[in-house]
């Protein structure tokens, strides 16, 4: 594979760094960080590119919460300036060489490709093959991001980029995970059924959920395991979105195969798969998969955005004060999306039923 340098000049250009700048602010306008990076922007994109061409730059501290939904997770922030502009001025050079690895199996955070194209794909399958796709092998990997460790990803890195200096920068990125502006504790066994407390300075894992790298960090760990699926397992029906992994095969006993073929690969990468993977017919239960739940003849929402949507609406119809119908729009919109890309007319006809405004639905 052929390897590429002098990438790092184009990064920290100072074109690059403004072109970053207008991309990293679309939406934020009203930001904290947007506002006060604007009273010197000219001069913040010039330190910035001092900094880099002279090697002193370092992340930021982190600020950390926690989210809820859909399950709980810590969600890592960084500044606008300086790091969220540099993130997106190496994106500016690197997305095509890094989107080049990917194969056409996987979606997550990929221009052109997303929920939507994964669920196509797949529809499109189990339609047109029925009997190559009778069984499902679907799996997960047990706490992807925090355990995505720090030297297999920088080796996946330099695999295709042999730029020393960008190298360096994107190492102190990857290693960055511990800059936070609160402590962390790291607990491992003893060996003797005990815990003992890890210091920070030893923890080597993980890319904090969060960091606009940290998505494309997360699919090139299992980048080159996508390609020894399809190019030697020789698996003919597989998909990929971030680690929610799912492959269709005509029997389960070459499903419980590569299942065991497949823990042993990711142990090289120091991955686990998650103990509730899944074998089974696909006509009998469906494919719960990226909010839905895929069978041979029709692809129904999942149960708990349904039931979420339902709630919602019974919310609204109960306000006190009628919201006007933009409003009630708004409020919807995010779940009448999902149901464009299903078998929810049904659904959505008894909803709209108890809309007080008329609001027509299309499918996709």
């Amino acid at each position: 594979m052929k390897r590429i340098g002098n990438l790092f000049d184009q990064i920290i250009s100072i074109e690059n760094l403004r072109l970053a700048d207008e991309k990293a602010r679309k939406g934020k306008l009203r930001s904290y960080g947007v506002q006060m990076h604007d009273k010197n922007r000219e001069a913040n994109i010039l330190a910035l590119h001092e900094k880099l061409k002279n090697g002193t730059f370092r992340t930021s501290k982190y600020h950390i919460f926690t989210i809820y939904e859909p399950k709980e997770r810590k969600i890592y922030r960084l500044p606008y300036y300086p790091d969220r502009i540099l993130h997106h001025a190496i994106m500016n050079v690197l997305e095509p060489i890094w989107v080049s690895i990917f194969n056409k199996n996987t979606y997550s955070c990929i221009k052109n490709r997303g929920i939507h194209k994964c669920a196509k794909d797949l529809q499109q399958a189990l339609k047109k093959d029925p009997d190559g796709t009778r069984y499902c092998l679907k799996i997960d990997i047990r706490k992807f991001y925090p355990s995505i460790n720090h030297d297999v990803l920088k080796g996946v890195v330099r695999k295709k980029i042999k730029d020393k200096r960008l190298l360096a920068l994107l190492d102190e990125i990857i290693d960055s995970v511990n800059n936070t502006d609160m402590p962390i504790r790291n607990f491992v066994s003893d060996g003797n059924g005990g815990i003992i407390e890890v210091a920070l300075n030893q923890i080597d894992e993980g890319v904090p959920i969060g960091n606009y790298l940290s998505q494309y960090f997360a699919n090139l760990a299992l980048a080159y395991f996508d390609h020894w699926l399809k190019e030697v397992k020789r698996v003919k029906y597989y998909w990929r979105y971030a680690d929610d992994i799912v492959i269709l095969a005509p029997n389960k006993e070459f499903l419980h195969a590569l299942l065991r073929d497949i823990r042993v690969y990711l142990r090289g990468l120091k991955l686990q798969v998650k103990h509730n993977y899944q074998v089974f017919p696909v006509d009998s239960r469906g494919i719960d998969f990226l909010g839905y739940v895929f069978f041979h003849t029709h692809t129904l929402l999942r149960k708990s955005i349904k039931q979420k949507l339902c709630r919602r609406v019974a919310k609204l119809n109960k306000r006190k004060i009628a919201p006007t119908k933009e409003q009630y729009k708004q409020q919807i919109c995010s779940w009448w999306g999902w149901c464009k890309y299903c078998d929810s007319l049904n659904l959505m006809n008894k909803l709209s039923k108890t809309f007080p405004y008329e609001i027509k639905f299309n499918r996709a």
